[in-house]
């Protein structure tokens, strides 16, 4: 394999409308190019593209740097790395850029060592890094980044993941508003309790979503993607987020939620010809300016590019 590697990692939809924090599913497209080169006797990150100049060099607060560290101290290995970031997808986006990055560096640098360890297991590392990108080691993002498909996170203490098999040809289409909602700003908002009864319907919908999954059953899944919880109190610091999702849903979207914390919102249906025609409805209902992402669900997770 020689001592450089170059890795795409997926862009990822957290939550999915009624899976908040348990839910995630990797795409095609966009994601992040990352070059590794085993040398030195340190973690470096050298260069960084596509940031707009945002993205630090510094390697206790880069994420990628981060994951391969906490990897290296994990096997106990002393070896050095240099580390390039190409970003090919938005920044404060809501489809998880700060674990494409760190999910393609942690994969890369486990390949360079031989893969002494299982791509499952590399899960615990890019959620360090996740820990410094918004100050909580979430899953959601990095474990579908890493695994491909649509995952759950069934418990953090201990971490449990669990892959669903997805039975239906899902097409998503994101819809990107050049807006910039912060992480820690869109989780301040939550509510600290629910009632009852909308904690009794986002459990149905959640339930529902995988049984839907499994069983490759359209209509199923159509009635499970709503958030009864989240949406409510996000959904206002999107800019036009109430029109877009009803154009979404009128040009025959199966659903259409917030993807992780914003402003990116997606849609799911069966087709990429339906999900482009849902992504034109989108983006004429959107009053900003806006990128279009149309993609297949990703199967395979992180892959070594030529």
């Amino acid at each position: 394999m020689g001592d450089t590697l170059r890795v795409f990692a997926p862009a990822t939809v957290a939550n999915v409308a009624c899976g908040f924090d348990i839910f995630g599913f990797a795409l095609e497209v966009p994601g992040d190019e990352i070059i590794l080169r085993q040398k030195g006797d340190s973690v470096r990150v050298t260069t960084v593209t596509g940031d707009e100049g945002k993205l630090t060099l510094d390697s206790e607060k880069n994420v990628a740097a981060v994951s391969v560290q906490h990897l290296l101290n994990y096997l106990g290995e002393d070896r050095g790395f240099e580390i390039e970031v190409h970003k090919k997808m938005p920044l404060s986006s809501g489809l998880g850029s700060s674990a494409a990055s760190s999910v393609g560096a942690v994969f890369g640098a486990n390949l360079l060592l031989n893969e002494p360890l299982e791509v499952k297991e590399l899960i615990p590392f890019a959620m360090e890094a996740e820990r410094v990108a918004c100050g909580s080691a979430h899953a959601d993002n990095v474990a579908p980044a890493l695994l491909g498909g649509f995952v759950l996170i069934r418990s953090y203490h201990p971490l449990e993941v669990v892959e669903v098999p997805v039975n239906l040809p899902l097409y998503c289409t994101i819809l990107h508003p050049h807006v910039e909602i912060l992480t820690k700003k869109a989780r301040d908002i939550l509510p600290k309790n629910v009632p009852l009864q909308d904690l009794v319907t986002q459990t149905g919908n959640a339930s529902a979503l995988i049984a839907a999954l499994i069983q490759g059953d359209a209509s199923l899944l159509e009635h499970a993607l709503h958030d009864a919880i989240i949406e409510k109190v996000r959904g206002p610091l999107i800019p036009g987020f109430d029109k877009i999702k009803q154009a979404a849903i009128e040009a025959g979207a199966l659903g259409c939620s917030i993807s992780g914390s914003g402003p990116s919102i997606f849609a799911l249906t069966l087709s990429e010809n339906k999900a482009k025609q849902v992504g034109e409805a989108m983006q004429l209902a959107c009053p900003e300016k806006s990128t279009l992402f149309v993609s297949k669900l990703n199967t395979e997770g992180p892959r070594v590019l030529t």
